[in-house]
């Protein structure tokens, strides 16, 4: 199996249930908080790792409380995080959640994220470069995930990038990755709504896959024929990281060197079974719930 590198966010959420979204200036009252291990880096390193992919996650924590929790937990699931560099001075990368009624909003507060700069990169380049397969997200400096991209580029790596929370990429930036995952809202803030989303993905073929929520996804194959695979129906307790488990275990099927179809099948698979459990992490399935579930419905 191919080796994977995650660059990106290490977060602590902290998840509040609510019986309803408050309003702008109104304020609902909470059934619980709990917190949770999260941050989209972290939430793809972890959903590839417990799907049997060797992972190593590049990123930064604080000196607070949560840092040893959220190292700890990365090994736990299988994660290779000796690479995690701690910083003196500054808070652990945090997400305030809120969800009710099968939905979630975030707030996130960068903290530790906010230095994952070009020169860590630079100083861990020499381990990054032992992957094959380069996972980024945008919730680390804009300026240090383009670096990462150019520098996997010129080795040769396969980049997934996941614009999430979406941001303008250069066409320059685009041609460099291999694999670009919004979702439908990113995909519109990115490219415009001139298009809809089949039109996109003709003009990206097999690098442009879009996440449709409970519609499952789509992509372009080469000859231009729209490749729609709808999502597994599920009892949802809890969204928050569906995408994330979406990219991890997008990113271990490739390792595989599976073919992009069946890589998204079992994308689609493992996304659908964890919005079943709460937690951004908590509901990340196996690599045998994941083949019990195709061998049903292959």
């Amino acid at each position: 199996m191919k080796k994977l590198a995650v660059i990106g966010s290490i977060n602590m959420d902290m998840t509040a249930e609510a019986e309803r979204m408050p309003g702008r200036g109104e304020t609902v009252a909470a059934q619980g908080l709990a917190y949770y291990p999260g941050g989209k880096g972290a939430n793809q390193a972890v959903a590839a790792a417990r799907l049997g992919a060797k992972v190593a996650m590049y990123g930064c924590v604080g000196d607070d409380a949560f840092a040893d929790a959220l190292i700890n937990n990365l090994e736990k699931n299988g994660v290779d995080a000796t690479r995690v560099e701690r910083l003196k001075g500054t808070p652990s990368g945090m997400a305030i959640i809120t969800v009710a009624q099968g939905d979630n909003s975030i707030l996130v507060v960068s903290g530790a994220n906010g230095k994952v700069t070009r020169e860590y990169v630079d100083a861990q380049w020499e381990s990054i470069s032992q992957a094959d397969i380069i996972i980024l997200q945008n919730e680390i400096p804009m300026e240090t995930v383009r670096h990462a991209i150019e520098l996997g580029h010129e080795a040769g790596k396969y980049i997934i990038y996941n614009p999430a929370p979406a941001a303008e990429i250069s066409p320059e930036i685009l041609d460099k990755v291999s694999c670009l995952t919004p979702n439908e809202h990113e995909a519109a803030l990115i490219f415009g709504t001139e298009k809809d989303i089949p039109a996109l993905l003709k003009e990206y073929p097999e690098k442009l896959i879009v996440t449709l929520g409970e519609k499952g996804a789509a992509m372009a194959r080469a000859d231009g024929t729209v490749l729609e695979i709808p999502a597994m129906k599920a009892r949802v307790a809890d969204t928050t990281g569906a995408g994330d488990t979406f990219i991890g275990a997008l990113a271990c099927a490739l390792a595989e060197d599976r073919s992009l179809d069946d890589a998204i099948r079992f994308a689609n698979t493992a996304s659908g079974l964890s919005v079943q459990k709460p937690g951004a992490q908590g509901g990340m399935p196996t690599r045998t719930e994941v083949e019990a579930v195709l061998q049903k419905n292959p």
